[in-house]
C-alpha cells in the first residue's frame, strides 16, 4: 500500500533539511501542507515541482477523507507543516490519527524542531521536562500558567508574537521567581536567545518589537 510520509521541514533556515526529506518530496505524488505559499518557497528553492494540497486547522473532514482516499488509490503523500516537524502543535496530528485508523503505513522523516533546537542550547538540565505546545488563547490559560509555575521540571511552550508579552506578564503575576530561556526567530537571520528572570526578559523582548515566533523554557 502507498504511504503517508511525515516530513520535517526547516523552521527558518532553508538549508536545514535532510537529503532524505528532499528525496521524498521529489518522489511523492502529492504534498499536503498548511500554507501552499510557504511550502512553495521551499520547493522552488530546491527546484521541486509537485502538486500541493492545503491542509490546515480549518480544513474540514472532507479534506481528510480526500487525502486518505488518495493514498488508498495508490498515491504516496507527504505531510509537511509551515515549519518544523508535523504533528507537534499543528493540525497534522489529526491526519496521522486518521491514517492509523485506516491502517495506512506511516513513515516519519525526522528533521528540524523548534522544541529540540532551543533545548540544545538551553544550558540547563533537560533530561525531564514538560511540553505544552501553544497555550490557550483565553479559556484555561491562567490555570495552565499556574501549573507551569508549580512544575518541578522545566516547562517548554510555544507562543506567537501577538501574545508573547501578555503571556509573560501573566507568568510574572503568578510568580517573578522563575527564570526563562526564550528563543525568537530560531535559525533565521535575526535569531535571538534571551536568558534571565521574567522582568528582564519582558524588557529585552519589548526592545526587539516582539517580532518573530517564540519558544519558551520556564525553570526554577
Amino acid at each position: 500500500m502507498s504511504k503517508l510520509y511525515i516530513v520535517a521541514t526547516p523552521i527558518g533556515n532553508l538549508e536545514d533539511i535532510t537529503l532524505r526529506a528532499l528525496r521524498i518530496l521529489k518522489e511523492v505524488d502529492l504534498i499536503a501542507c498548511e500554507d501552499t505559499r510557504v511550502t512553495k518557497k521551499l520547493l522552488d528553492h530546491y527546484q521541486i515541482g509537485k502538486p500541493l494540497s492545503s491542509f490546515h486547522q480549518h480544513s474540514r473532514i472532507f479534506k481528510i477523507d480526500f487525502l486518505i482516499n488518495e493514498i488508498k488509490k495508490g498515491k504516496n503523500i507527504a505531510l509537511v507543516t509551515d515549519a518544523g516537524t508535523p504533528g507537534i502543535s499543528d493540525p497534522g496530528g489529526v491526519l496521522v490519527a486518521e491514517a492509523v485508523k485506516n491502517n495506512i503505513p506511516l513513515e516519519p522523516i525526522p528533521g528540524p524542531s523548534a522544541l529540540a533546537t532551543l533545548i540544545s542550547v538551553s544550558g540547563i538540565p533537560m533530561e525531564k521536562f514538560y511540553f505544552y505546545g501553544f497555550l490557550p488563547h483565553k479559556k484555561g490559560k491562567q490555570t495552565i500558567i499556574k501549573e507551569l509555575i508549580g512544575s518541578r521540571y522545566p516547562v517548554v511552550f510555544f507562543e506567537s508574537r501577538h501574545r508573547m508579552i501578555k503571556t509573560l506578564e501573566m507568568l510574572k503575576t503568578e510568580s517573578d521567581k522563575v527564570n526563562l530561556i526564550v528563543g525568537r526567530e530560531l535559525t533565521k537571520k535575526f535569531e535571538t536567545i534571551y536568558r534571565g528572570n521574567i522582568s528582564d526578559t519582558i524588557e529585552q523582548i519589548k526592545k526587539d518589537c516582539e517580532k518573530g515566533e517564540f519558544v519558551v523554557i520556564v525553570y526554577k
